[in-house]
């Protein structure tokens, strides 16, 4: 025997809805949890369908002292529906104008474009001259590294780096001095820190 299948939200919505539509009446959400099941609607996914249901207007809800009550008479989907009625005549009037503005546009860049030998000509030069622009900037690519701009800016960049590496240098031998000056009975052990990070005896200025 195959399982009896649940009800979809939609579905659970329009139970829901049936307890408000039928008594007219004030609930608390306690209350229509424990009604719920008596439609169909499990206690535990009440409070989910009655939230979109105030999402959507077609339920009210109101905070009463310590309480909050919820209720929804059948005029609540009327003016939902009407509302959304409205909105999509409005969407639908503003697409139609639209359209008709695309419509008008079209035609008037046709104008000047109807098909000719002429214009197939021109077209075909077009496409030969866009070709030929393509061919000589990947040449002129070939050419970068010559260029007196690209030449002068890697110079600038390697004289850049040069200070850069020079000053460093200094920095290093300033900061040995000082390590020297300050702790001497740890020469050994500054030697071998040094080393370890890559600073040998061989370490000079770049000429």
């Amino acid at each position: 025997m195959s399982k009896k299948r649940g009800l979809s939200l939609e579905e659970k919505r329009e139970q829901i809805l049936k307890i408000f539509y039928d008594s007219q009446d004030f609930f608390l959400l306690k209350e229509l949890e424990k009604l719920g099941p008596k439609k169909g609607v499990i206690s535990q996914s009440v409070k989910d369908v009655v939230q979109s249901l105030v999402d959507d207007d077609l339920v009210l809800k109101e905070k009463i002292g310590t309480s909050v009550y919820f209720w929804s008479l059948p005029s609540c989907a009327g003016n939902q529906l009407r509302s959304a009625y409205n909105k999509l005549d409005a969407d639908l009037s503003s697409s139609r104008k639209r359209f008709s503005e695309l419509i008008e546009q079209r035609d008037n860049l046709k104008k000047g474009r109807e098909e000719s030998d002429e214009r197939e000509a021109a077209l075909e030069e077009l496409k030969t001259v866009e070709s030929h622009h393509k061919k000589l900037k990947e040449e002129l690519a070939c050419y970068s590294d010559n260029d007196p701009a690209t030449l002068e800016a890697t110079k600038n960049a390697i004289d850049v780096a040069h200070s850069a590496a020079n000053r460093w240098t200094d920095n290093i031998f300033t900061l040995q001095q000082w390590c020297s000056s300050n702790f001497p009975q740890a020469k050994e052990q500054l030697e071998h820190m040094y080393k370890e990070v890559g600073i040998t005896d061989d370490l000079e200025y770049l000429p």
